[in-house]
């Protein structure tokens, strides 16, 4: 799979194999997806031990990357079906740029949009993907991050501070 490689202000310019990305470090595309159900609990999904990264990591509900030529929103669409076995409507937050090194050598430099949605289906998570899955309080979250930090994605870590501060804004 390719990736879209961007500048720091997302122009594409041009593409490249995603794992020669990763190691090199090369700022490209991402999305992240936050789903909600109707209760404000997060869905965060526990990623597969054979991912190439960050395997075994909690973190948000979804994220990947979007091929050349394919819109962010319809990437995020097709990948949260792919990998948690649903979809629903979402919608643009923000994004952010970050840079994370990795133990086995590899190195996540993206540009990320950030999407939300709200569901209360059935999950039907791809095992290759997905280890495991659970619903937590932004609160329950937020003390998880604290005592346990190791235990999440780094793109998850920083996203996480801005999705909460929504969240509690859509309460207040």
């Amino acid at each position: 799979m390719e990736v879209i490689l961007v500048d720091e202000n997302d122009n594409p310019i041009g593409s490249m194999e995603k794992m020669k990305a990763h190691q090199e470090g090369v700022l490209h595309r991402a999305f992240s997806i936050f789903v909600f159900n109707s209760s404000g609990l997060l869905l965060l999904q526990k990623r597969a031990s054979g991912k190439y990264h960050s395997a075994g990591m909690w973190t948000n509900t979804c994220c990947s990357h979007p091929a050349p030529g394919e819109d962010t929103k319809e990437a995020a669409l097709r990948r949260l079906e792919e990998e948690m076995g649903f979809t629903t409507s979402i919608e643009k937050l923000f994004e952010f740029t970050y840079r994370a090194e990795f133990d086995n050598g590899l190195i996540e430099h993206e540009f990320d949009h950030v999407f939300t949605g709200l569901y209360d289906g059935e999950i039907i998570p791809n095992h290759k993907e997905v280890e495991d899955y659970t619903f937590l309080s932004i609160e329950a979250i937020q003390e998880r991050i604290e005592s346990s930090p190791s235990v999440f994605s780094p793109w998850f870590k920083i996203a996480f501070p801005k999705i909460a501060e929504w969240k509690n804004s859509q309460n207040g």
